[in-house]
């Protein structure tokens, strides 16, 4: 938990420089791909406030009103960052690009502030990008998963949302000072209106992209087949276990995963013996899937 406070601290305070420079830059020089990168940065800025409460919140312990813990306020506010990149982040980009490429009069800034902006955002971004990537990097090799496996499956919002938004963030960048520098080399300003155009849509990528797999675990997601076969070899490796008659998982947080299994019982088993047995189970469980947190067995008579 530490860790991930960390990257999101240092990813907030990088985005908070980048805005205003960039903003400032935006106005001064008529850039509507700084601009664009201007309201990129300020939802990126907001979202990370966004992070550091849904881990104060999320971290809170199970109380009776909610049995299972807070887990899934860490979804629930990372949805919110999803929208906050849409409105705030997207679609200012694409009107600002389409505003300006309609404009009749061909404006000429002050080229060298662009740059200059863009190359102090662009070292920012890149610390707050190492950071996140480092940090997920060694969660995926926890996982014993690949980088990009790791960014698609994880259920670890935090980290991930971070690691999203500072490689669009870099991309964004690189539209930017191709835009720019069209501008200049051609005299057109529609290169920089189009540059903020497509700095929209791929916020749009990141924003649905981010919502849809926030939206699975919002509404009760799944452990992965992967996870749901070594549950059911750990459960059925009893000899006291014929079959899983049902099994079902679900995610209530992002470690958190909530097992309930229907097992058909050997004949003859007495109840001390099945006792033991769910504690085993109990064991092994959260040995061969680490998220494992809670296990509720019901025996099923044939």
């Amino acid at each position: 938990m530490q860790g991930e406070r960390r990257t999101v601290l240092i990813a907030l305070a990088a985005n908070a420089v980048i805005a205003v420079a960039k903003l400032a830059g935006g106005v001064a020089v008529g850039s509507a791909a700084m601009l664009a990168e201007g309201a990129h940065s300020i939802a990126d800025t907001a979202n990370q406030g966004l992070m550091l409460v849904s881990l104060r919140l999320g971290d809170r312990k199970a109380d009776e009103q909610h049995p299972f813990g807070y887990g899934k306020e860490r979804f629930f506010w990372t949805f919110l960052v999803a929208v906050m990149i849409f409105f705030a982040g997207a679609i200012f980009s694409i009107g600002e690009g389409v505003t300006r490429m309609f404009e009749s009069h061909e404006s000429a800034g002050s080229f060298w502030v662009s740059y200059l902006i863009l190359g102090v955002a662009g070292v920012a971004e890149s610390v707050s990008f190492a950071r996140a990537f480092r940090q997920t990097r060694a969660a995926a090799r926890e996982a014993d998963m690949g980088l990009l496996e790791f960014v698609r499956w994880s259920k670890e919002p935090t980290t991930k949302t971070v690691f999203s938004e500072d490689a669009a963030a870099l991309a964004g960048l690189v539209i930017a000072f191709g835009g720019i520098l069209l501008q200049q080399l051609t005299g057109s300003h529609r290169w920089d209106a189009g540059a903020a155009i497509v700095i929209g849509l791929l916020l749009v990528g990141v924003a649905v992209a981010l919502g849809r797999d926030v939206k699975g675990l919002l509404i009760g997601e799944a452990a992965r087949e992967g996870d749901q076969g070594a549950i059911r070899a750990a459960v059925e490796a009893h000899n006291e276990v014929e079959r899983i008659v049902d099994l079902r998982t679900m995610y209530v947080g992002p470690r958190s995963l909530l097992i309930a299994a229907r097992v058909d019982l050997a004949d003859g088993v007495d109840a001390d013996r099945i006792e033991q047995m769910a504690e085993e189970v109990d064991t092994e469980l959260r040995r061969v899937v680490p998220d494992v947190t809670d296990v509720y067995l019901d025996p099923t008579p044939r």
